[in-house]
């Protein structure tokens, strides 16, 4: 699949894996709620291994944001790693960000798409994420000390 490209202004977003930081969003993650103390192999396992969308200031070409699509490109997408870098919350690129990523061509006519968050319910609603319909037909296979123990 070829990479695709969005602009607006002073940023860009990209899904060019090979443009991605890797250090840059392992950095950040090591400070998420969410995947504090990943290892930077991880991280970069995790975008070899999916549809990487990073956000760039056009300007300097640092990488300001990123989201990742796990995915099989026909029927399920699996949102995850989402941010912003924290001098840049607040001026809607979290919200065109998630926008552009659902309306990835490649990404059209899923039946099904999931993420997980703690905190940003209300962005993820704008663009039709709504709570579990079922919730009880879902199981999960939870490890929040991988890390510590290190993985494969």
């Amino acid at each position: 699949m070829s990479a695709h490209e969005w602009t607006r202004g002073d940023f860009v977003i990209s899904t060019d894996r090979a443009r991605v930081d890797v250090e840059a969003v392992h950095r950040f993650l090591q400070s998420s709620y969410w995947a504090a103390g990943i290892p930077l192999e991880v991280v970069r396992r995790s975008v070899e291994h999916s549809l990487p969308f990073g956000l760039y200031r056009l300007s300097t070409g640092e990488q300001m944001g990123f989201a990742r699509v796990t995915t099989d490109f026909a029927t399920f997408a699996y949102l995850a790693d989402v941010f912003i870098a924290d001098a840049l919350r607040g001026q809607g690129l979290g919200k065109w960000l998630v926008e552009t990523l659902v309306a990835h061509p490649e990404l059209q006519g899923l039946r099904r798409w999931l993420l997980a968050t703690s905190d940003a319910h209300t962005l993820y609603a704008q663009h039709g994420f709504t709570p579990l319909s079922a919730p009880e037909r879902f199981m999960e296979k939870w490890d929040p000390e991988v890390y510590r123990r290190g993985s494969r």
